[in-house]
């Protein structure tokens, strides 16, 4: 079997791929992860994508290579990962009580490949009405800074999405979208590359049962 390389460095894409009962290897790369102004936030997310799978190819010439971005997008504009707690608290207060967009974009290299498949999910996400209160114990945690838009929507203490649809009235989303990774697009992909994964919903997240990317 060839050697799957996870080219991220996030624990949370790490737990994600776990779930696909794959073996793997966990081979972070180092970009610089500038976003140009002008630029859509689809076009960018996955060229970020793409530069880190073609750097992890640098590395290694034969595995498959397996390599996301995330961005948090509010009113077009990208809110990146924060850096320091002004920042953080800046964006967590401008998503409050509102609607955004996470994009995901996972780049495939198959085998010995260098032109990478990319496909970029769009999750819609209400953030609730948390307090000024709750923004400041969450920095005060650290949990805003290893992530886009300053927040996770696994967090169990902030919880600060209320609902995550394929766009705002739609139907449920995907969450694992939203953490960082889909399960149901990287098994997709995966297949289309060549790899055997036959992972059951009862594997993945409970959310994933009902998720719009969902095989059929």
């Amino acid at each position: 079997m060839t050697t799957i390389v996870l080219a991220s460095a996030s624990p949370r894409r790490r737990d994600l791929f776990s779930k696909l009962g794959l073996p793997f290897e966990v081979r972070p790369v180092n970009i610089t992860e500038d976003v140009p102004d002008g630029v859509r936030p689809d076009v960018t997310v996955r060229k970020l994508a793409r530069i880190k799978a073609e750097s992890a190819r640098l590395r290694d010439s034969q595995a498959t290579i397996v390599a996301a971005d995330t961005v948090v997008v509010l009113d077009g504009r990208i809110l990146g990962k924060p850096g320091d707690p002004d920042e953080a608290r800046e964006m967590l207060r401008a998503l409050r009580d509102r609607w955004h967009k996470v994009i995901t974009a996972v780049a495939f290299l198959p085998e010995r490949k260098s032109s990478p498949l990319i496909r970029h999910p769009v999750t819609a996400v209400r953030m609730r009405n948390y307090s000024d209160d709750e923004i400041d114990a969450s920095i005060t945690r650290g949990d805003p800074f290893d992530k886009a838009g300053a927040y996770g929507i696994q967090d169990p203490v902030l919880q600060p999405v209320a609902s995550y649809e394929t766009e705002p009235g739609g139907v449920r989303g995907c969450y694992c979208n939203v953490v960082g990774l889909s399960l149901w697009v990287t098994m997709e992909m995966l297949r289309k590359v060549g790899v055997a994964v036959d992972a059951r919903v009862e594997q993945l997240l409970p959310q994933c049962a009902d998720c719009p990317l969902a095989l059929i």
